[in-house]
This record gives structure tokens, C-alpha cells and sequence, in this order.
């Protein structure tokens, strides 16, 4: 107990000593011992490096899960040595409803074959999502994480250990600066200010050793910010590949939906003027194009030549033999590609981003769908891949 009380004593000195130092600094009433540039810097570019770090980690975070609690539901998991559990990615909880949706309205009506399309998409992009955030996390996240709770706790507590070191140097040095004028002045009682001023320089002596030591420690460890950044800019490379594979899926998922939906559209809408021209009446039977008029959604407006001489009648029905089309006399446009478009099968054309081709519609083809021409080549082009010019 006699040694605790003691060593809390000696404790209590010395961290009276450092805040005396610490003020008479700050007042600017006692001298401060200054590290050199190239420690300055490293000590700079060591906080900047974990600013900037918590920074990108917190912004990445919000972007890979924007639910900010759930956010600190995984914060709570991970602080408890927990398993975080499996969340359902919105578009799979979309999927789901789709899929349910579509087994309520019957999986074999229009609308729930569509929905069942659309659904397997979405649980197809949420799946993908998953991935990514599991990716991100692993190879990007964690890293920093990693930073910031161990090598950086590492610098700041080597840090606060120099500062303590260095303040304990100054105040020896202020120590015997004083017992130097005291000896200075006090001529007669020389014996007994040498014994004070050689006790200074001691105790001078061993602090410089520990601060010099210490210095050195900080310094190796603040060098290594430089290890951090490259590990760091290896993980950077890795997270940019997660995320274009996953925009990378999502597009391709997309446009096979969207090749699908094209090709079931001009099924769906056939059977739908099949049963209006079975229940409705002889006048309205005569008009189709009235119809059409009343039911589809609306498009660019292309004129559409009524007769079409050298068109078959399959034209109507939705099958195309390029080689029997004709271009009307009059109605075609150009247009310009928005975006590459691979052609499913021969009767379509294959497009190209930015070039111009010119098109036309004919009696009968579902709204969507265009026919385009590129010099001798000629096939259907989807309406939402061109930009119609006048």
C-alpha cells in the first residue's frame, strides 16, 4: 500500500510538472523544444491520411447500405462480436411481391407472365447487390477499418507518449536553467547550488535519451503511412472492379429484360385486338388502326403509309422478312443511335452508338419496333434505342 500511495505521489508530480510546462508554453513564458520539417510533415500527412479516411469510410458505408439504421443495427452487431443477419435486398423483397402479384392474377395471363419476367430481373439485381455490398465490405471497408482502429491508435498513442516526453524535456530544461542562475547569484552558497545544477543536467540527460528514443519510434511508425496508402490504393482498385462488374450486371440484366418484354409485346397486344375484334362490333372490327389508336401507349410520331405495295400481309402479324419491305414513298425519318444494340435474330439489325440510319413504320407493327435501313441492310430496330430526327 506504502508503494501505491508512493507511485500515485511520483504520478501526481510529474503530471503537474507537464501541465505547468504545457501552460507556461501556450502563455508563452517558457521555451518549447521544436521537432524538425521532416517531422512536421510526417505528423501533417499522418492526420490527413485519417481525416480523409474517415471520411471516404463513412460516405462509402452510407452508399452501399443508406438505411442509416440499419447502419448502426450493423455498427451494434459488430461493436458485440456478433453475427450481423442476412437483410433481404429491396430489389428481392420486390421480386417477391412481383411473384406473388403475378400468382394472384394467374402466371398465365399477359400481366403475370410480365410481372413473373420482371421479378426474376429484379431478384437477379438484388442478388447482384448483395454481392457487391459483401465485395465492398471485404476488400474495401475493412481495410480501412482496420486503419483507423490499429495502426492509427497505434501513431496517436506512440504520439501522445513523445508530447509527454517532450514536455518532461522542457521542464528539466527550465529546471536547470534556473539552477544555473540561482548558482550565478548565489556565490557563497556554491557548493550547494553545483549539487542542484548537476541533478538538472542529469535528469536533462536521461529525458533527452527518452525523447530521442521515442522520437525515433513515431517516426518509423508515421513513415509507414506510406505502406498505407499503397495497401490503401490496392484496395481502391479492387473496389472500382466490384462495382463496374455490378453495374456491369445490372445492364446486361436489364437489356435481356428489355429484349423480352419487346419480344412478348407484340404477342400480348395481338391477343388483345384479337379479342376486341371478337366482341366488338362489325364497324369497330373494320378499323384496327382506331383501336390501336385508343390502347397503345404513345410513340414518335412516324407517318404510316396506309398501303404498302410488295409488303406481305405476315408484316401485320408481326413476322418480318426484310428482304420483302419495301420503304414507303414517303414517311421515312432518320434517326440517330442512342446506344449498341444487338439483334436477337434475323429479322432484326444490329445497331451501333451514334451512327444514323433511316426508318420507317408499316401497317400493323406494334408501336415499339421501327423498321430501320443501314445501306443494303435492313431489319427491325427497338423505338427506345433512336433518337427520330426531323
Amino acid at each position: 500500500m506504502e508503494f501505491n500511495v508512493k507511485k500515485l505521489a511520483s504520478d501526481a508530480g510529474v503530471f503537474f510538472s507537464r501541465a505547468m510546462q504545457f501552460t507556461e508554453e501556450k502563455l508563452g513564458q517558457a521555451e518549447k523544444t521544436e521537432l524538425d520539417a521532416h517531422f512536421e510533415n510526417l505528423l501533417a500527412r499522418a492526420d490527413c491520411t485519417k481525416n480523409w479516411t474517415e471520411k471516404i469510410l463513412r460516405q462509402t458505408e452510407v452508399l452501399l447500405q443508406p438505411n442509416p439504421s440499419a447502419r448502426v443495427e450493423e455498427f451494434l452487431y459488430e461493436k458485440l462480436d456478433r453475427k450481423v443477419p442476412s437483410r433481404v435486398t429491396n430489389g428481392e423483397l420486390l421480386a417477391q411481391y412481383m411473384t406473388e402479384a403475378a400468382n394472384d392474377f394467374g402466371p398465365g395471363t399477359p400481366y403475370g407472365k410480365t410481372l413473373i419476367k420482371v421479378g426474376e430481373t429484379q431478384r437477379r439485381l438484388g442478388a447482384a447487390e448483395r454481392e457487391f455490398i459483401r465485395s465492398a465490405s471485404i476488400n474495401f471497408l475493412t481495410p480501412l477499418r482496420n486503419f483507423l482502429e490499429g495502426d492509427w491508435r497505434t501513431i496517436s498513442k506512440e504520439r501522445r507518449i513523445l508530447q509527454n516526453r517532450r514536455l518532461d524535456l522542457d521542464a528539466c530544461k527550465a529546471r536547470l536553467k534556473k539552477a544555473k542562475a540561482a548558482e550565478a547569484k548565489a556565490a557563497c552558497e556554491g557548493d550547494l547550488w553545483s549539487d542542484e545544477v548537476e541533478k538538472a543536467e542529469h535528469e536533462l540527460r536521461l529525458t533527452q535519451t527518452e525523447f530521442d528514443r521515442q522520437a525515433e519510434v513515431t517516426r518509423l511508425l508515421l513513415e509507414g503511412i506510406s505502406s498505407t496508402h499503397v495497401n490503401h490504393l490496392r484496395c481502391l482498385h479492387e473496389f472500382v472492379e466490384s462495382q463496374t462488374n455490378y453495374y456491369a450486371q445490372c445492364y446486361q440484366f436489364m437489356l435481356d429484360l428489355q429484349k423480352q418484354l419487346g419480344s412478348s409485346k407484340g404477342e400480348i397486344f395481338s391477343g388483345t385486338f384479337v379479342g376486341n375484334t371478337e366482341s366488338a362490333s362489325p364497324a369497330a372490327a373494320a378499323s384496327p388502326p382506331a383501336v390501336a389508336a385508343t390502347t397503345l401507349p404513345a410513340v414518335p410520331t412516324i407517318p404510316v403509309v396506309p398501303t404498302i405495295v410488295g409488303v406481305p400481309n405476315t408484316v401485320a402479324e408481326g413476322v418480318l422478312n426484310p428482304n420483302e419491305v419495301k420503304p414507303p414513298a414517303s414517311g421515312t425519318r432518320r434517326a440517330r443511335v442512342l446506344y449498341d444494340y444487338e439483334a436477337a435474330d434475323s429479322t432484326e439489325l444490329a445497331l451501333l452508338a451514334d451512327e444514323m440510319i433511316t426508318v420507317y413504320s408499316l401497317p400493323g407493327m406494334d408501336p415499339d419496333w421501327l423498321i430501320g435501313e443501314r445501306g443494303n441492310q435492313k431489319g427491325k430496330v427497338p423505338v427506345t434505342y433512336l433518337e427520330l430526327l426531323s
